[in-house]
Parts: C-alpha cells; sequence; structure tokens
C-alpha cells in the first residue's frame, strides 16, 4: 500500500469524500492538507517527503524545488489536472522524479466546444439577416496547432468535408487528412477561417498579430478555445468593431472579459463564451469520476505496477503546456 499527498494552497478542490479520492484510497492512505500557503517550504518539504506519491492540481500549493533535490520517499508526481507549471518547478522534471498530467482527458470536450463556436459563426447564428452564412464542406479552414486537442478537433470535423490547412512546427506528423503550410503568414494567406489550438508559450503569445488577421477575406473567422494570450486582441477587436471579421472566443486576455470601452455583447459577429465552453453541467448527476480522473487512476495503477506512465512531462512538454 502506498502513501499519498496532495497539500492545497487554501481549500482543496479535491474533495475527500468524493469518488476520485474514494478510488484514490482502494490504493493506499491518502492525506489531504488544506490551508498549506501557511507551511514553510522545509515544513512543506517534511509533508511531502513522508509520502510515496503527491498529488498536484488547481490551488495545489506549489512543491519547493528543494523536493528535487532530495525527495525523501517521493517516487511519483500524479498532476490531476493540465497545467504543471505553476506547481511543480521545472528542476523536478529536471531530476527524473516522474509526473505525468491529464494529458488528452479535456480534449473531448475542448474540440466539441470550438466546433460548436464554429458552426455558430459560419452559420451568422447572430445575424438577423443571415447573410455571410456558409457551410464547412470546401471551407478553407486552418489550424494554427495540431495537439491533442487539435487532432481530436480534426477527427469531429473531417467528416464535413472541409479543406484543412496546419501550421504547426512541432507536430512531427499530421492526421491524412491535413495539409502542412510551412509558415504563419502562409496559413492566414490561405484560410478562410482559423482555429486556434497552439499552446501558449513566448513564441506563440501575441503571434496572431493585425497584419496576419488583415490576410483572412472579409467575414473571415477566428475561433480561439486555447489561450487568449496568443492573439493580439486589440488588432482582434479592431476587426471585429469594423465588421470585417467574425470571431467565437472562448478565451480572452484578462480573466476572459472584455476591457473597459468594448461593447462587445452588441457585435453581432463575435460569440464570446468565457472559457466554459467545455464545461457540462447538465443534466444534473451524481458526482462521478471524470476522464481526467480515470487517467489519473490508471497512471497511479501502472505506477505500482512498474509498467510505463501515460502523460509523462518532459522538459520539452512541460514548457509547451499552459
Amino acid at each position: 500500500m502506498i502513501r499519498m499527498i496532495h497539500i492545497a494552497a487554501g481549500k482543496s478542490q479535491l474533495p475527500a469524500d468524493g469518488p476520485l479520492a474514494t478510488e484514490l484510497r482502494k490504493f493506499g492512505s491518502l492525506v489531504i492538507v488544506e490551508q498549506g500557503r501557511e507551511l514553510s517550504d522545509d515544513a512543506a518539504l517534511a509533508r511531502l517527503r513522508e509520502a510515496d506519491v503527491v498529488l498536484t492540481m488547481w490551488g495545489s500549493r506549489p512543491i519547493p524545488a528543494g523536493l528535487a533535490r532530495d525527495p525523501g520517499k517521493v517516487r511519483y508526481i500524479l498532476n490531476l489536472t493540465g497545467t504543471c507549471r505553476p506547481y511543480i518547478p521545472l528542476e523536478i522534471i529536471r531530476s527524473g522524479i516522474p509526473v505525468t498530467n491529464w494529458g488528452d482527458a479535456p480534449a473531448r470536450a475542448v474540440a466539441e466546444g470550438a466546433m460548436a463556436l464554429l458552426l455558430a459563426v459560419l452559420k451568422d447564428l447572430r445575424s438577423r439577416d443571415g447573410k455571410r452564412r456558409g457551410t464547412l464542406r470546401g471551407l478553407r479552414l486552418g489550424l494554427y496547432g495540431c495537439g491533442a486537442i487539435g487532432r481530436r478537433f480534426v477527427r469531429m470535423i473531417v467528416p464535413f468535408e472541409p479543406a484543412l490547412l496546419v501550421f504547426d512546427p512541432y507536430a512531427k506528423e499530421l492526421p491524412a487528412e491535413c495539409h502542412r503550410v510551412e509558415s504563419l503568414p502562409a496559413l492566414f494567406e490561405q484560410s478562410e477561417a482559423i482555429v486556434i489550438w497552439a499552446g501558449l508559450s513566448e513564441q506563440t503569445r501575441r503571434s496572431v498579430t493585425g497584419e496576419l488577421l488583415a490576410k483572412l477575406p472579409d467575414h473571415g473567422i477566428l475561433i480561439n478555445a486555447a489561450r487568449g494570450e496568443i492573439v493580439d486582441q486589440e488588432a482582434l477587436f479592431a476587426e471585429l468593431k469594423s465588421g470585417r471579421l467574425r470571431a467565437g472566443l472562448d478565451v480572452l486576455v484578462n480573466d476572459d472579459y472584455a476591457p473597459a470601452g468594448y461593447d462587445v455583447q452588441a457585435w453581432p459577429n463575435l460569440i464570446l463564451t468565457r472559457h466554459n465552453i467545455a464545461t457540462a453541467n447538465w443534466p444534473k448527476r451524481p458526482p462521478q469520476l471524470s476522464e481526467a480522473d480515470r487517467i489519473a487512476l490508471d497512471n497511479l495503477q501502472n505506477f505500482i505496477a512498474g509498467k510505463p506512465l501515460k502523460f509523462r512531462m518532459d522538459e520539452a512538454r512541460y514548457n509547451l503546456s499552459t
């Protein structure tokens, strides 16, 4: 039986009596520490080093980098959600302690949400006259990035027969239905609609510039369910305010709320969903394991059995994850 610990910065988002905690306890003991922000690094390290497995997730107390130098009994860090950087320092990735995250768990829901946005904008659902309604068949659809979620999106949209173009310098292979383009300007020049799937990094931050947006045709479409900071928001808002472009945005730059001075709700060419397009809260059902929970439990079982772990972090993937 193994020992697991989760130290939350404040109130834990891992319910002690929830379905995931119940399943975790089948593998051993589980300690949930709340208000971990009040612990010194030395006190936090002392608690962590007593466990075999450290659990992290949204709201976790950041792990002190000292764990990389002296992990104690820690043999595995299981991140229950996606992003690792706020809670797990790069030193730990470099130390060789295995770290995993939820991998492609959100792919289906986010891809489904982006497809809903694309269809709603393409069909001009907010407009009263519908003069700009289009069809996916034959649409020159550019994907900026083609990771796990982008690939799931491709699987969903292929039956509708768009012409799929992809710019992703990190993807060694692309789905057979996709045509690779060699630059971001080329993607915007050749596309009638763009869906952003890139991760946020120093290379992608504000990489969708006003110059690129100007390459889209009149009433062209931008869909973003990735990160708001990838787009030059002021340039995009200028295009939307003028009515030249259309957009479906699940993410914006500042907490997913439009800045003051922009009456975005009045723009018929914009749909905003405030980072909520992937949420499923209907119909109401009893608490149950999520796809991310199942991936975590599978990985924990693999760890105990000495089998390879899924979605293990290396430095390159760590730097690309947001």
